[in-house]
């Protein structure tokens, strides 16, 4: 299995970093910079996406890519980045995976309401604006997270669950094809995740130092998982991007 591991485009959010009157969106959109590193993503994946040698060693996709499936976080920055791809490749599974969503949920951010939970987007959201989404049968206009604050305790068990379920649903299996996962998801659990597939301590670092693995919106990371091995072949490519478009 081959997973490779997309970060949204620049959010609302990422725009105002050192924004100090800014107050953070809980679910924040797409900027105009993030719309645009979307659709360089999709005409990326759609000019590399067939495999042009099957026999050469691929490790850094020169002779495309071949996903087979597309999976999305459904906090509202990652299916909005994922769509232009999905339209431009067509007819690749394009399904919510709940779990593959960034630490915390959807919570409030004001000081007097701090981390209260909120709904997130309601189905109808997903079906006006990504209708080729597969999404849960239990999503309804009520929301989808509509649960608290996810707890520090709760995270890593998170990703260590995600990857086991990615494992048991496109692991290799013997005599079918090798299958090329792509999720749209966060900066955050990208580490998470990260530390699952390595079994990393979190954020811990030589002499006391706090460690961090930063990827930029829109790049691509790549880890090859074959039979007792998890290889990482790439992170954080951003060579589809002009330079003008690579954010933080």
């Amino acid at each position: 299995m081959q997973l490779y591991f997309i970060r949204h485009g620049q959010s609302i959010n990422n725009a105002n970093t050192r924004n100090p009157e800014y107050k953070e969106n809980p679910d924040p959109h797409l900027t105009e910079i993030g719309f645009e590193q979307a659709e360089y993503l999709a005409k990326y994946l759609k000019e590399k996406q067939e495999i042009t040698n099957d026999q050469a060693w691929n490790i850094q996709n020169q002779y495309g890519f071949g996903l087979t499936h597309i999976y999305t976080s459904l906090m509202e920055r990652a299916p909005m980045t994922a769509a232009p791809t999905v339209r431009a490749l067509g007819n690749i599974p394009f399904t919510a995976w709940v779990d593959i969503h960034e630490e915390g949920g959807i919570y409030a951010r004001e000081k007097e309401e701090e981390h209260r939970g909120l709904p997130g987007k309601p189905r109808s959201f997903f079906e006006k604006n990504t209708p080729e989404l597969k999404l849960p049968h239990d999503l309804d206009e009520s929301g989808w997270w509509n649960r608290p604050f996810e707890t520090e305790e709760e995270r890593q068990p998170r990703a260590d669950k995600v990857l086991a379920e990615l494992l048991e649903k496109h692991g290799d299996k013997e005599g079918q094809p090798e299958e090329r996962i792509a999720f749209i998801s966060h900066g955050g659990f990208f580490v998470r995740l990260l530390s699952a597939m390595l079994k990393l301590p979190w954020r811990q670092g030589a002499h006391d130092m706090r460690s961090w693995f930063f990827i930029n919106n829109c790049s691509i990371s790549r880890f090859d998982i074959r039979k007792g091995s998890i290889m990482v072949s790439y992170i954080n490519n951003t060579s589809h991007l002009p330079a003008a478009l690579i954010t933080g």
